[in-house]
């Protein structure tokens, strides 16, 4: 086999990873949707919020590694769903701090696990070379690609 017939079959394997990867992540966003009946990065800011009562819209953010106007709108449609109240509390009264009404405790407890999506707990899970490894590999294909950087503060997830 020539080179570029290996590189072929080879590129034609790592997409099929893609593919597997990608089409987990949708899987799963969508059983998260059927069951919870708001999208995935919904359920995760939820889970965050139940976590720590009180976070502001920039934790949230910084949280779940999205841009603050990210959070902002995620927060104002879980507002006007009736699952979370932002209250302004303490000296800054600018600041809003969040916490979930009793219907988002309810979905929390049915929504299908990982709250923050199968692809943030997967690598989570791995150990600290392969990441390095991995980041250090998806650079060179982001970098071929020419993909936007802003695109990494963008979910998966639909909001």
């Amino acid at each position: 086999m020539t080179a570029a017939a290996d590189r072929s079959v080879a590129s034609t394997r790592v997409l099929r990873q893609f593919r597997r990867i990608f089409n987990t992540v949708k899987t799963h966003f969508r059983q998260v949707e059927k069951k919870a009946g708001i999208g995935g990065a919904q359920v995760w800011a939820l889970s965050l919020i139940a976590e720590q009562p009180g976070i502001g819209v920039t934790g949230l953010a910084q949280r779940m590694d999205i841009h603050q106007t990210t959070a902002s709108n995620l927060v104002r449609a879980l507002a006007t769903a009736g699952l979370v109240v932002a209250e302004r509390k303490g000296s800054d009264r600018r600041a809003v701090q969040l916490r979930l009404l009793p219907p988002a405790e309810r979905l929390l407890r049915k929504a299908p696990g990982p709250l923050a999506g199968v692809l943030p707990a997967a690598l989570a899970e791995l150990d600290p070379p392969t990441l390095q490894r991995l980041e250090a590999d998806l650079d060179t294909l982001l970098a071929v690609l020419q993909a936007d950087e802003h695109g990494g503060g963008i979910p998966l997830a639909p909001l």
